[in-house]
């Protein structure tokens, strides 16, 4: 159904083949040509690496409002994104965490996001399809999505900042480690090394394990966002996956900094929950513009921003010891 959607609009089609292309494009070079060895991301390249992808989904956007449905194909895509995009700095907090378990060497970090990026390409192609086939038959379940975003938006509102997360509870790494023969070294950044005949895995193989479920977990909550904003699945996939590849960049620019927005997660609570009685005001059809949901995504991240650097978050201070 994906597919015959988006070929049944000529200018989706050829702006899908150009999307398509852009992808193929990025894979190769990337891999092939930047990164054929092992080595630590700077700060700026990471910086020019963002700029670059920020640069072309805006141009893509750019290309909807000229081929795809003027301005409110394009508002819906830039809201989309801009979710995403948003969302994705939680991401950057778990994969951060998973890789200091790990104690993985930082020149190791563009393989395994590289790998992890390939891996979202595909699960979250596997998640449009099916929410699109289900709500073309069950058009209600647009409405849980809604009750769903709300209630994720108000738990991430009232989370703790600093709630643990422990890597190593994992459901699927317990599974890996019972299961497979994992070698102590991680080989040079190999996933899958061959001795003495046998198949071994390296520890890098679990860690990449965990970045994908824990992109699949973010998911759950993007995929549904993004359907309250559109049910076109052409925009849906193709704001996803730019927002998606800006990741990796995104989190070599903010690893360091990422504590300093610390209001962001207020933020994303709000957006989430926004979103979620947008869709829901639909059931007593009053339908919000999306001029009017673009301006309070952009508002509400622009907001989260700039008040975490004006008010920072005042460090704890250790309780002086009794003498």
């Amino acid at each position: 159904m994906f597919l015959f959607t988006l070929f049944e609009n000529q200018g989706e089609g050829w702006l899908f083949a150009l999307f398509g292309a852009i992808i193929f494009l990025f894979l190769i070079i990337d891999l092939g040509v930047f990164n054929k060895k092992a080595h630590k991301v700077s700060t700026k390249s990471a910086f020019f690496q963002s700029i670059f992808w920020v640069a072309i989904s805006v141009a893509f956007g750019y290309l909807i409002y000229l081929y795809d449905g003027g301005t409110q194909a394009s508002l819906e895509y830039f809201s989309a994104y801009l979710t995403e995009y948003a969302l994705s700095v939680d991401n950057i907090f778990v994969i951060l965490l998973i890789l200091r378990y790990f104690k993985v060497e930082d020149e190791h970090y563009h393989n395994i996001l590289f790998w992890g990026i390939l891996g979202a390409l595909v699960f979250r192609a596997i998640f449009i399809f099916v929410g699109a086939l289900l709500i073309s038959k069950f058009y209600w379940i647009l409405y849980i999505f809604g009750v769903f975003l709300v209630y994720s938006g108000i738990k991430i509102f009232f989370e703790g900042e600093e709630e643990e997360i422990d890597p190593g509870k994992n459901p699927l790494l317990k599974w890996s480690r019972k299961h497979l023969k994992i070698t102590k070294s991680n080989f040079g950044g190999k996933f899958i090394v061959r001795r003495n005949g046998k198949l071994l895995f390296t520890p890098l193989f679990l860690v990449i394990i965990l970045v994908e479920t824990t992109d699949l977990i973010f998911a759950v909550d993007s995929i549904p966002a993004a359907f309250a904003i559109t049910t076109n699945e052409f925009l849906i996939y193709t704001s996803n996956i730019f927002a998606v590849l800006g990741l990796r960049a995104k989190f070599f620019l903010l690893a360091g900094i990422i504590d300093k927005f610390h209001l962001l997660q207020k933020g994303l609570s709000f957006i989430l929950i926004f979103i979620g009685a947008k869709m829901l005001l639909e059931i007593f059809e009053i339908h919000v513009p999306i001029t009017l949901s673009f301006t309070v995504i952009i508002a509400t991240l622009t907001g989260s921003i700039v008040f975490s650097l004006i008010f920072p978050k005042k460090e704890a201070v250790d309780p002086k010891p009794e003498n």
